[in-house]
């Protein structure tokens, strides 16, 4: 068995990309999306049926809201498409402009469950995903008091974790790679061991404080930058990996042996919080790193959301 194949023994594998011809490739369970990775395949000729039909779908509907009903609608398309391949749950993105507005990040999220609902994808297989700010998680509460499953997404910190499990978040996923990337600009360093890598230690706080205390959000290990640290955390719940990282384990022998376990988690002396609203937001500040990774990605995903519209708007006639 070739290293992707011995992961999955320990973690369910999850493809990070908004390509069907790689998830059919290498087979994972679940897929995510984001507007950076919609943007990518919305440039490739294969998928543009799937723009197409989402442009006659806001002409259809009408409204003074044509460009969001047929951004929301291009986003489910891809989904859609991806559950017809994969057995699990797709992650579809709330607008990251929305990011500070609760309102309209629950509205948001009703939508695309009631687009979902219109092609007959059901939402058990639907993760919404938020950004981790404090009026994403509490729109993720309120979410998920209705049932509907909420990712929460651009994790950089404990206390975002905590925030979004005493929320009751299905799933979060915290950006191993990104907090790699601030940690070696700030420290000046060309890269970190597998198991000193920032990105890497984070995953696993939140996996051992999560299981110490027996939450039952799920972690999604996110962002990776290369294969090393996604077999450090061989173990995690779910580890969403990009198709170039996933042709890499697929290519590679050797053993992979289990590094995070429920086991270890309850042995360790790790300390409660409870995380309100001041508590996470005095957190936050005190840690730079996750206080501008947040920042800058929300600025990023609205850029390439804006992106899309604009590539939308010259299509339509």
């Amino acid at each position: 068995m070739n290293k992707l194949e011995k992961l999955k023994k320990f973690s369910t594998i999850v493809a990070d990309t908004g390509e069907i011809d790689e998830i059919k490739k290498y087979k994972p369970t679940d897929a995510t999306t984001n507007p950076s990775l919609i943007l990518k395949a919305a440039e490739i000729d294969e998928y543009a049926p799937l723009i197409e039909e989402a442009i006659s779908y806001g002409k259809s509907q009408g409204g003074q809201h044509l460009m969001e009903t047929i951004v929301t609608k291009v986003f489910v398309n891809f989904g859609a498409e991806i559950l017809k391949i994969i057995p699990g749950r797709v992650s579809t993105e709330v607008d990251a402009r929305l990011s500070f507005d609760i309102e309209k990040s629950i509205e948001k999220a009703h939508q695309y469950i009631s687009f979902y609902k219109k092609v007959g994808v059901d939402k058990e297989r639907v993760l919404i995903k938020l950004a981790s700010t404090w009026e994403g998680i509490v729109a993720a509460r309120q979410l998920q008091k209705e049932g509907i499953h909420c990712n929460m997404t651009l994790m950089f910190s404990l206390a975002q974790a905590i925030a979004s499990t005493e929320a009751k978040a299905t799933l979060v996923s915290p950006f191993v790679g990104r907090i790699l990337d601030w940690y070696k600009k700030t420290e000046g360093k060309e890269g970190y061991p597998p198991d000193e890598d920032p990105g890497v230690i984070s995953v696993k706080k939140i996996y051992n404080y999560y299981n110490k205390f027996g939450y039952k959000t799920q972690i999604m290990g996110a962002s990776f930058r290369n294969t090393e640290e996604i077999l450090e955390l061989a173990g995690c719940n779910l580890l969403t990996i990009s198709p170039k990282l996933l042709k890499e384990l697929t290519e590679s022998e050797g053993v992979v042996p289990q590094k995070l376990s429920v086991e270890k988690a309850n042995s360790l002396p790790i300390e409660k919080i409870s995380v309100d609203e001041k508590i996470f937001r005095w957190m936050m500040n005190e840690d730079p790193m996750a206080t501008e990774k947040l920042a800058e990605g929300i600025r990023n995903f609205a850029k390439d959301t804006v992106k899309l519209e604009k590539k939308i708007e010259s299509l339509i006639q």
